[in-house]
């Protein structure tokens, strides 16, 4: 009995808590610096690099053969560049606001330069950091909502393995602060709907500290105000339910008075970066990615797309690798996994919902989930804007997903039987943390939200296929297709590839022959023999191609890059 209770004792001290949340953060940050320079840069990585650098696309010459070193220049660092010309860039040229790419410009500066180049690790490290610091950040708001230990620990061991925050936290991009953001928003939403269920008015301090958290927010991505329309939902929601309660108009009532401040202020925050949100024009051949048309399975694919993001915010197994028999393992293990969990979580919150406290924390983060999945499917359906294919954007919700999951898994920790096939809580609640892990593992290794573009397996393909000097030619219309060549270029730099490649970006207005005729006029002054690599070339082949002879071969298929090879005598 007193071993029962020195353990008791043990585990409700505050420096036992403390420890156990420093092994979690150190478990997420080890996973999330685990070979995070293995994977090759992209696109959207270099649009990071460069303007964090206060360096632009635009010098990079176009209609023109160009050497690799040429265009990687404008990832070269700028001694002379400053925050002011960072956020002139991200205002003028890009298409979001530019906090992250500040913190980035003087993060980078901390790092050495190999090959006289931006260090990819130096800028890859800064979303690490900020995706393990999401971790304690997890414990504190799944202890607030819930007031329990237990749930703030669970959700900090569930954050620090949860393959999709190690996705986010492994790119050079600034997804992981806006995940902090959204989280603290959250924070002090659960704080002001617990003073409002009190009839307590909410404090100054909190009502100036939520005001500069969402516009922190707004100043790091756009797409975080879907948050805070979300979090509108939920508080529509409660004062919907206190006048039904009290048949009083409390909604007009100085408790709610200070709720309209903060809405205030929030607005004015956003109302800041109005003219360089429409500037950016949403609609751009910079976001065409996401617009797409409704036929056939594509009315339903942003339902499928929003339930696999779902899913690996918890798991991800191999599902994407190379092998097959892999793949099909890796599914099948995947489905048995979830079609066991799935009661498990079920059962913790119908426990959870018994209690009317826990309850209103249920509905207020599950108000806030399912708002903003409503406001995803608005823009996919009725504006023609697919939020549902870029998994990236779901970090609006994420966090509410993992106390979510945290608190009816605390449930399940505290039951002996949790009523299925005999599992007990403890054990049910370890296999799926471990399977967690295991999935943080799958991405740390490329298995499982692997990068679309893939130089590293091209560029090998040039070295076998051509023996003579190569131009590369791919049509330009903005900076997606710059940073698809430099993910090229910068790959045949650091692989060490010794391949004599030019590169040629022909731009292309509304009419696509005028790539042709570039083309062409380039391919007519470029010495020969060479070999012409068209890759991304959405353009029709001219006649000077066509005196070049058409490799035959059955190429392999490179993510990313679709690509034609002409041998040129």
């Amino acid at each position: 009995m007193n071993l029962y209770n020195n353990w008791r004792s043990t585990v409700s001290a505050r420096w036992f808590h403390a420890l156990l949340l420093l092994i979690w953060f150190i478990i997420g940050i080890s996973l999330r610096l685990a070979n995070l320079t293995a994977k090759p840069p992209w696109i959207d990585e270099f649009a990071t690099l460069v303007f964090s650098l206060g360096n632009s696309f635009l010098p990079v010459p176009l209609d023109q053969a160009i050497a690799p070193d040429i265009l990687l220049q404008p990832l070269q660092p700028n001694p002379v560049a400053g925050v002011k010309d960072v956020i002139h860039l991200i205002v003028t040229q890009d298409t979001h606001p530019p906090l992250y790419f500040v913190m980035a410009h003087l993060w980078v500066k901390l790092f050495p330069h190999p090959e006289g180049l931006v260090s990819l690790w130096g800028a890859r490290s800064l979303p690490a950091l900020l995706g393990a610091v999401s971790i304690p950040c997890a414990y504190v708001l799944g202890k607030l909502a819930f007031r329990s230990r237990l749930v703030g620990q669970i959700s900090a061991a569930m954050m620090a393995v949860s393959p999709y925050g190690i996705f986010l936290a492994q790119e050079a991009r600034h997804y992981s602060l806006a995940v902090i953001w959204v989280m603290a928003s959250l924070m002090c939403l659960v704080i002001a709907i617990r003073h409002l269920q009190n009839r307590i008015l909410l404090p100054v301090w909190m009502i100036i500290a939520w005001v500069v958290i969402n516009a922190l927010g707004l100043a790091t991505h756009y797409f975080f105000v879907l948050t805070l329309a979300a979090e509108a939902l939920v508080l529509i929601f409660v004062a919907g339910k206190q006048h039904t309660q009290s048949k009083n108009l409390l909604f007009l009532s100085p408790l709610w008075g200070r709720i309209y401040v903060i809405a205030a202020g929030t607005s004015v925050a956003g109302i800041v970066w109005l003219p360089s949100f429409l500037q950016n024009r949403y609609r751009s051949s910079l976001t065409e990615w996401i617009q797409g048309s409704r036929v056939g399975l594509d009315w339903i694919n942003p339902v499928f797309q929003v339930l696999a993001t779902w899913i690996t915010m918890i798991s991800l197994l191999p599902v994407e690798s190379p092998q097959l028999t892999v793949v099909i393992a890796s599914g099948f293990v995947m489905l048995i996994f979830f079609i066991w969990a799935t009661p498990i979580v079920v059962r913790g919150f119908q426990v959870q919902l018994q209690s009317p406290p826990n309850r209103l924390m249920i509905q207020v983060l599950a108000g806030v989930i399912l708002g903003a999945i409503a406001f995803f499917f608005f823009f996919t359906y009725v504006l023609g804007i697919d939020l549902t294919r870029g998994a990236r954007y779901s970090f609006v919700y994420f966090p509410a997903v993992v106390i979510l999951i945290a608190a009816s898994l605390a449930v399940c920790y505290q039951n002996p039987d949790i009523g299925r096939w005999g599992n007990t809580g403890k054990k049910a609640v370890t296999v799926i943390w471990l399977m967690g892990l295991i999935s943080a593992i799958t991405v740390t290794h490329n298995l499982g939200y692997r990068k679309y573009y893939r130089p590293d397996l091209l560029v090998p393909l040039i070295k076998q296929y051509s023996s003579q000097p190569v131009l590369m030619a791919t049509t330009h219309r903005s900076l997606v297709q710059t940073g698809e060549m430099m993910g090229i270029a910068w790959e045949l730099k650091f692989s060490g590839s010794q391949v004599d490649t030019q590169f040629l970006l022909a731009h292309q207005e509304e009419d696509p022959k005028t790539s042709t005729v570039v083309l062409d006029n380039t391919l007519k002054e470029f010495p020969r023999p060479f070999d012409l690599w068209l890759v991304n070339f959405h353009a029709p082949v001219g006649k000077t191609v066509k005196t070049c002879n058409a490799d035959k071969q059955n190429l392999p298929g490179i993510n990313g890059y679709e690509y034609e090879i002409y041998h040129c005598q």
